[in-house]
Parts: C-alpha cells; structure tokens; sequence
C-alpha cells in the first residue's frame, strides 16, 4: 500500500490521512445540516400532538354527552365534527414533519456527494493505479528479466527530461543491450513509483 522510500511513503500516509479527515468533515458538516433542517419539524411535531390531543378530549367530550337521553346524538354531531377537524391538523403536522425530514435527507446527501466523488473518481482510481504498478514493479524487479521490463516501461512512460538526464544515447545503449543504461532506466522507473531497486533493500 505504501512505498519503500520514505519521503514517498510518509507523503502517501499524509494523503491518506487528509482524505480521511476531509471526508470525515464532510460528513459531519452533512449531519449537522441535517439536524437543523429538522428542527424545522419542531413546529410539526407539536401541531400533531395538539391536533391530536384536541381530538381525543374532543371525542371524550362526545361520548359523555352522547349519554344523555334523547337528544344525545344530536349533541354529539358537533364533537364528533371538531374531532375529526383536529385529527386533520395532527395530520397536517405529520406530513409537514415528513416533508421536513425528507429534505433534511436531500440537503445532506448534496453536501456530501460532491466531495465523496471527488474521492471516488479522483483520488481513489489514482491510488489504486499506483498500488497496482508498485506491486508489479515490486514483484518483477528482482526477476532475471524484470530489470529490462523496468527499464521498457521507462522508455514507455517516463517524460523526455528525465530520460535526457540519463544520458543522450540511453535508448541506443538500451537497444545495445548495455548493463548501466539497463539499470539506470530500471532504477528510473522505480523510483518514480517510489520503490527501492531490490527488494532486499538495495
């Protein structure tokens, strides 16, 4: 997961460690806009509980006066009507309740969307190509032919500049089959990716 040299490992650990952090904040910072989107509610949740409070006592009050001889239907028409008003308040404050949560819900996950993408399409592909050369490279480096498949994909991949430093006739001395041009295009490559030039700490 990490180099074999140290100024490129602790840079590797320092990016990953921020990364954590960066989306760790995110995350907090999408919690606490949720929790207060939702306190929106609050107005809601005590709509619902006065609706629904007026509607029982409503109702209480119905089937006392309902008791009463004779005219006790007609006397509870009116109870039974305000009951049923209250129960559309309670109502109306759990569906506002609802609507309050589902765009805390939404607010939240546009906070952290963008910064988990950047981390999913940015940060993380690029480390995974990284781990995937390294563990090659790391593998093919001691092998019989692993120095000149280095020194190939140095050719291949490494810019103009770093080659020339190398020496102006590196691809001819490669093409000869010279042993130094072969290490030092080898040893190029892997310390690009990081990599000592022998697994046994050479």
């Amino acid at each position: 997961m990490y180099a074999d040299r140290l100024p490129t490992a602790v840079r590797q650990l320092l990016t990953d460690l921020l990364v954590v952090f960066w989306v760790y904040a995110w995350i907090r910072a999408a919690l606490w806009a949720q929790d207060m989107v939702q306190k929106l509610g609050v107005p809601g949740q005590k709509m619902q509980e006065a609706g629904a409070g007026i509607a029982g006592n409503l109702a209480d009050a119905g089937g006392k006066v309902g008791k009463v001889p004779l005219v006790g239907d007609e006397l509870t028409a009116p109870f039974t009507r305000a009951a049923e008003a209250a129960n559309g308040l309670a109502e109306a404050g759990r569906q506002q309740q609802e609507v309050v949560g589902n765009v805390a819900l939404i607010v939240a996950l546009l906070i952290v969307a963008v910064p988990l993408a950047l981390v999913l399409f940015g940060w993380l592909p690029r480390r995974l190509q990284w781990m995937r050369r390294a563990g090659v490279a790391a593998r093919v480096r001691d092998l019989p032919a692993g120095r000149d498949l280095l020194a190939l994909r140095a050719l291949a991949g490494r810019p103009l500049n770093q080659l020339a430093k190398l020496g102006p006739d590196i691809a001819q001395s490669w093409r000869n089959g010279d042993a130094s041009a072969v290490d030092a295009l080898a040893a190029l490559e892997l310390r690009e990716l990081g990599l000592k030039t022998a697994g046994r700490g050479r």
